[in-house]
């Protein structure tokens, strides 16, 4: 597998349907721009080889709704740039996935903060260098830097690190994904307010 930034590693077993009717993706929609304009989410040609960052998602009764790959350096999200995932495994390395477009590299380590945090409805993951730098001082735990990002090894690592967190702050930072940090919420707003509440502090600490 590639360790390329932006290379979805596992096997995609994806069909095109329809988005399922349950899932708020009008938050996903606002929340993209909003992280978009604080430069959470994006394309920076000068970062990761060029590549696009950042992927947002919202359970959906069935699996969840989450951005497509590469959509951070679009504008904003568009409904044909969606997901579905409606399953995922991890010992085998695999995702089903359907929807109008084909899921994030990331989509196998929102399904697995979906499965570990039952009330979990939205994650968000960003590339914030100021918030990765000051996870610890900020606590925000931090998975270990041996799990690359979009492999099972990551995955299993989320699980490990949301299974044993006893004070949940509702953010987790990717050590072995420069820059990557994850928000989780019962709501995409909540995420949201986690995740700005969070760099408002690393800024200030920062000056």
């Amino acid at each position: 597998m590639s360790d390329t930034e932006g290379v979805v590693k596992y096997t995609l077993d994806y069909r095109a349907s329809a988005l399922p009717d349950d899932a708020d993706i009008d938050g996903l929609f606002h929340w993209f721009l909003r992280c978009r304009q604080r430069r959470l989410i994006g394309r920076d040609p000068e970062r990761y080889d060029g590549y696009a960052y950042g992927n947002i998602s919202v359970r959906a009764a069935r699996g969840f709704v989450i951005s497509a790959t590469q959509s951070g350096g679009e504008p904003a999200l568009a409904a044909d740039r969606l997901a579905w995932v409606e399953d995922f495994d991890i010992a085998a390395n695999r995702l089903r996935a359907g929807g109008p477009a084909r899921p994030s590299s990331e989509a196998m380590t929102h399904g697995q903060v979906y499965r570990a945090l039952p009330a979990v409805g939205a994650v968000i993951h960003v590339h914030s260098p100021l918030l990765w730098r000051l996870a610890t001082r900020l606590g925000i735990p931090v998975t270990p830097p041996s799990a690359a990002y979009g492999t099972p090894a990551m995955a299993t690592a989320v699980e490990r690190l949301l299974r044993a967190d006893t004070t949940p702050t509702g953010l987790f930072a990717m050590g072995g994904h420069e820059d990557g940090v994850v928000a989780y919420a019962a709501t995409i707003d909540a995420a949201g307010r986690h995740l700005f509440t969070a760099l408002d502090r690393a800024e200030a600490l920062a000056g």
